[in-house]
């Protein structure tokens, strides 16, 4: 019998995540154009038609890059860049048919990481968006590993935008990751919903109060299904919320659900 050497083994490879990019166009032709070059290139895209449906879907999906016409229905997107880097730290690549140079310059002013007036060529536009992300790549990668902020067993990396309590990874939306790193950054300290607001949205609302108590109770949940016992978030009565490392069994003024 024959002694024929093993086969060489082959280590398994795990795909990359295709990179996820947020297109908001309201021209149906020029939207369906770069969405299939863009998934041709594959990337992942999803699209918005208009500045309104922009802001929900930031709410549900973390993009890598946002590629933003000026000229929408709803909003001017000059307007529409400032609130992104408010609510998100996805780049922006602003696309628009507006040539004027002070539109360029106040772009880039505002946080837009580039900008290609329309008509462009795809290729250009292509090599342009490779380029912001490998911009974004080197970033995340030459961020200390020492921006955690820990809390018990909870950690979240904020150069990542992402959290975990313990090898359980917390699937948030992006108001639940800013909500909960609002809290871990001050840990067991007092923030207020007007806080909490002028943190997540950058603005103070009264009336938005009620926006808040709804996601603090998704993100309570996600936390005690995570880990019962571990890090919570407590109400204080007429005051506020405070993150703490473990789930009290009784809490002096505070209310854990």
């Amino acid at each position: 019998m024959l002694n024929l050497p093993a086969p060489p083994q082959v280590a398994a490879t795990v795909p990359p995540i295709p990179a996820t990019i947020m297109l908001v166009e309201d021209d149906v032709a020029t939207e369906r154009t770069i969405s299939r070059a863009l998934e041709t290139c594959g990337y992942r895209v999803v699209v918005a038609g208009t500045g309104a449906e922009a802001r929900a879907l930031l709410q549900e999906v973390q993009p890598d890059l946002i590629i933003l016409d000026l000229m929408l229905p709803d909003t001017d997107g000059l307007v529409l860049t400032t609130s992104f880097k408010a609510l998100t730290d996805s780049a922006i690549l602003i696309c628009s048919a507006r040539q004027e140079q002070v539109d360029r310059v106040l772009g880039l002013k505002l946080g837009a990481a580039d900008f290609v007036a329309k008509p462009f060529d795809l290729d250009e536009l292509e090599a342009r968006i490779e380029a912001i992300l490998r911009r974004v790549a080197r970033s995340r990668e030459t961020t200390s590993t020492s921006d955690e902020l820990l809390v018990g067993d909870l950690i979240i990396a904020p150069s990542r935008a992402t959290a975990r309590i313990g090898d359980r990874m917390l699937h948030l939306t992006p108001t639940e990751y800013r909500l909960l790193a609002a809290l871990a950054a001050r840990p067991e300290s007092l923030l207020t919903r007007e806080a909490l607001g002028q943190i997540v949205w950058g603005y103070q609302d009264l009336g938005a109060g009620h926006l808040i108590d709804v996601h603090i109770g998704r993100l309570r949940t996600k936390l005690k299904t995570a880990s019962p016992s571990g890090p919570t978030i407590i109400t204080v009565r007429g005051r506020g919320y405070r993150l703490l490392p473990r789930r009290p069994e009784a809490h002096d003024g505070g209310d854990a659900d």
